[in-house]
């Protein structure tokens, strides 16, 4: 990782909390295509890209992406030399490092795989890390509805800086990692459901938090890794479910955001800010959170694009004006057979009927069908869909009746009518959100 690109965004964070509306969008993502179209955005905006796996897609056992952190950089490294991107100037972040996937076991077997873990990630090349602690172990007293003692976090938050220290020691090259702490967000994954109303983090929490955590690291002689934790977790009061978005409200956020000003270098880091409007993302920045995660309206955009193409497909097939003589994709019915046979990463997370739940399968805004693009008879269903439609005129009426956010780019020439261009060009579009709310791009008039 090469120094300057940190220091970059380090300078980014720095002058936002001087007053400028500047910020960082994170893309929290193991899909190629979203990862290929931050790259893309980031290289037209002529800034770094901040690409970040969490602890549940990525680990020292494979995850669920079947990636180890070593072979996730990899994976992003090449990406990245298919177009041309300099992998120097992008940043790789670790999200919500710690116990989570262990929590059901005693808490000092999980926190030696959180050490390893964490390990792991910063000898891998990885230098933005958040140490999330807040999760109960089995063996852990008090109530499961109440946070985890201050005091216990801090502990184990420094026991697992302790281990991501050392392992850059056993590196040394590169930046220095930093740090990002606390947790007031769904754990790695999202919420099951968005509330009507979310508790903003109190100033009070917010001071407790930073307060224990530091004292946890001089305790541990982590002094030189403390002046290296940049960023905070809280609750903004931002959230979104199946059907529902919860949108900012900076009244609400005000005296929070006016804390983080009375505490060197630190700003917060915003989670779940995915569907929030334009609008609200760049309050969000200007209100210092201004680290901006997205990860699900991301792989949802994909999953749009896909869908279209495909009802694309399904009115060419009835007007008889498909060029291909191959059997239609049937990508949709094979993404929906997909998760009912393997119910796993949905079935807790989407209640109703079974008719309900069918329709989540395809629309949930929390879009658990991001687990499901690897499977073979999927993407054996993207590649037919997208050779049917390579081989046949896509009419110009089509584009705009199922892709309008896209229609005015094809006709001004700016994306063509491929297949490919037409869904990096709408996962695109959402990623331009996030890059004019943190003062990346210029926003319309």
């Amino acid at each position: 990782m090469q120094t300057h690109t940190v220091d970059r965004f380090l300078e980014t964070l720095s002058n936002n909390r001087r007053g400028h509306a500047t910020g960082v969008y994170s893309v929290c993502s193991a899909h190629p295509v979203v990862i290929e179209c931050a790259l893309r955005r980031a290289e037209t905006d002529g800034t770094f890209a901040l690409i970040e796996s969490t602890s549940n897609q990525v680990d020292q056992f494979g995850g669920y992406t079947g990636m180890r952190p070593a072979e996730f950089v990899v994976f992003v490294g090449r990406i990245a030399d298919e177009i041309g991107f300099p992998r120097e100037r992008i940043v790789l972040g670790g999200d919500h490092l710690g116990p989570n996937t262990w929590q059901n076991g005693p808490a000092a077997t999980a926190i030696a795989h959180a050490e390893r873990l964490v390990a792991d990630y910063v000898a891998a090349g990885y230098r933005k890390i958040h140490l999330d602690t807040s999760m109960h172990c089995a063996d852990d007293t008090g109530d499961r509805h109440e946070p985890l003692a201050n005091e216990i976090v801090a502990e184990r938050t420094a026991r697992l800086c302790a281990a991501a220290e050392d392992a850059y020691r056993g590196t040394g090259t590169g930046a220095k990692p930093v740090y990002i702490v606390g947790s007031e967000v769904p754990i790695p994954g999202g919420a099951q459901d968005a509330e009507e109303e979310l508790a903003v983090t109190s100033p009070e929490r917010a001071a407790a938090t930073l307060d224990a955590i530091e004292q946890a690291f001089r305790r541990h002689r982590l002094d030189d890794a403390w002046s290296r934790v940049v960023g905070l977790v809280v609750q903004p009061g931002v959230e979104f479910g199946d059907e529902s978005v919860i949108a900012y409200d900076r009244r609400s956020a005000r005296e929070l955001s006016a804390f983080i000003t009375t505490r060197d270098r630190i700003v917060y880091e915003a989670h779940s800010t995915d569907y929030q409007s334009e609008c609200a993302l760049a309050e969000m920045v200007s209100d210092h959170f201004c680290i901006l995660k997205v990860g699900p309206w991301l792989t949802f955009a994909y999953r749009e694009a896909v869908f279209a193409l495909s009802f694309i497909e399904d009115e060419l097939s009835a007007a008889g004006l498909t060029a291909s003589s191959a059997p239609p994709s049937g990508v949709r019915a094979a993404l929906d057979a997909a998760m009912t046979e393997d119910p796993r990463y949905w079935s807790k997370y989407y209640s109703g009927s079974d008719a309900e739940r069918a329709f989540k399968r395809k629309y949930s805004l929390s879009d658990r069908s991001r687990y499901y693009w690897p499977n073979a008879r999927v993407a054996a269903g993207v590649e037919a869909l997208f050779y049917n439609l390579r081989n046949s005129k896509i009419p110009l009426s089509l584009i705009s009746q199922f892709m309008p956010d896209v229609f005015p780019a094809v006709l001004d020439g700016s994306v063509d009518s491929s297949p490919g261009s037409l869904v990096r060009a709408h996962v695109s579009n959402v990623l331009g959100v996030y890059a004019r709310a943190c003062g990346l791009q210029s926003r319309p008039a």
